[in-house]
């Protein structure tokens, strides 16, 4: 059943409603990687009423936009309009979702744009890095993959798969959120079977708990004539909804936030190593990511590598001194009220948040509060004491980092 949420603290004279569906690239069937990233497509590209091109043209026509991501977990479709054109714009996410067009041409047009997209990731080389990161750290859980799939994938799929997989989309959970107070749950006839939301619970623990990581093959390097080396380090770590989840955000402002931040001082600062540093942390309903990367020069690599090997024994080996761990609160509440400064970014963290099955406006800004260095010490040991990592860069140079790597790890 969907459910319906306003937020209503601000007035404005523009209007946003944004659609959340459970489910979005951990649904993708195996060896057909990709397959929602190409559903998801489809849907914004005609539907009862609309073909193609004056779909488009009505959307352009009122300035409204209507954007739509696919997500590890979920499906994200946001509308935005003036409040004058809102109501008449607002039955298209009814349209989109319950009846799409779905055609064989558009499908045709979007798996060529598909491809085409990947082979331009693939000239990138932090995706490749990352790609062969996640792919030793998650074995073959659904975050092992990229969200838009695989060009050997996506050549396998074919139009009936999309619209099989359409009938499993229908029956997906969906909630929408929205600063319109027209908005309830008469506004929308998304029908969906009811799911049993403990359940999902029990299948996401049971997930976590068969997801183990592969600590026999914990390195991996990609080979490149490049003066430039890559270099990513982390584990997963635990879903959103943990009490583990602030401790690794603190400790991520503690790295990575500002030029007060460990990573800046030590790579920037002190040695003048790269301008490419950072963590990556995103939140998932599932074991998230956590990861330090960075690009320096093949003269600077092993130097990097070795001070980064320094501060990761350091950070396994004692708690952040309180000072430290003060500021590094005081940043990640920064980034949290900063998130609230524009109408999108707050419906689009709340209705995640809801999709996560949490409430919508969980306080993490109070329970940040109740975090100590210790805390933040025993979850730094617990998930990154056996880190993973993905090189990318010269052959001689991954070598000798990694004759480091069995030396320090």
């Amino acid at each position: 059943m969907i459910k319906a949420h306003c937020e209503t603290k601000i007035s404005r004279n523009f209007s946003i409603a944004m659609v959340w569906i459970n489910g979005g690239s951990n649904m993708d069937n195996e060896e057909k990687k990709g397959i929602n990233q190409i559903l998801c497509s489809l849907l914004i590209r005609g539907c009862k009423g609309f073909e193609n091109l004056a779909f488009s043209e009505y959307v352009d026509s009122h300035g409204a936009e209507l954007n739509l991501e696919t997500l590890e977990d979920g499906i994200i479709i946001s509308l935005k309009s003036l409040d004058e054109h809102f109501n008449k714009l607002l039955p298209l996410l009814n349209l989109i979702i319950n009846e799409p067009s779905l055609s064989y041409n558009q499908f045709q047009n979007v798996k060529k744009s598909t491809i085409d997209t990947l082979k331009k990731e693939r000239e990138n080389p932090f995706n490749i890095t990352f790609e062969k990161w996640r792919k030793i750290v998650y074995l073959k859980h659904s975050y092992a993959y990229n969200s838009s799939g695989y060009e050997e994938d996506i050549l396998k799929i074919t139009h009936n798969d999309i619209l099989s997989e359409y009938e499993n989309f229908k029956n997906r959970n969906k909630y929408v959120i929205s600063n319109n107070l027209n908005i309830n749950n008469k506004s929308f006839n998304l029908l969906n079977q009811n799911i049993d939301q403990n359940k999902i619970a029990i299948d996401v623990e049971n997930k976590n708990h068969n997801n183990k990581p592969n600590l026999l093959n914990r390195f991996v390097s990609t080979h490149q004539k490049s003066n430039q080396i890559i270099l990513m380090l982390g584990n997963q770590t635990c879903p959103i909804s943990s009490h583990e989840y602030l401790p690794l955000k603190i400790l991520e402002s503690y790295l990575s936030y500002g030029m007060s931040s460990v990573l800046f001082k030590l790579f920037r600062e002190r040695h003048g190593l790269t301008y490419e540093v950072g963590v990556y942390n995103p939140c998932r309903i599932e074991n998230s990511p956590f990861l330090v990367y960075f690009s320096v020069s093949n003269k600077n690599a092993l130097l990097a590598f070795k001070i980064l090997s320094q501060l990761w024994r350091k950070l396994l080996s004692s708690p952040i001194i309180k000072k430290d761990i003060y500021l590094a609160k005081i940043k990640l509440k920064s980034s949290f009220l900063i998130s609230n400064q524009t109408l999108d970014e707050i419906l689009q963290r709340k209705i995640q948040y809801i999709g996560y099955s949490l409430e919508q406006n969980y306080d993490f800004l109070n329970k940040i509060n109740d975090v100590n260095s210790r805390d933040i010490w025993k979850v730094t040991k617990k998930y990154l004491g056996k880190p993973f990592l993905s090189i990318y860069g010269d052959e001689k140079k991954c070598n000798e980092i990694n004759k480091l790597w069995i030396k320090n790890f």
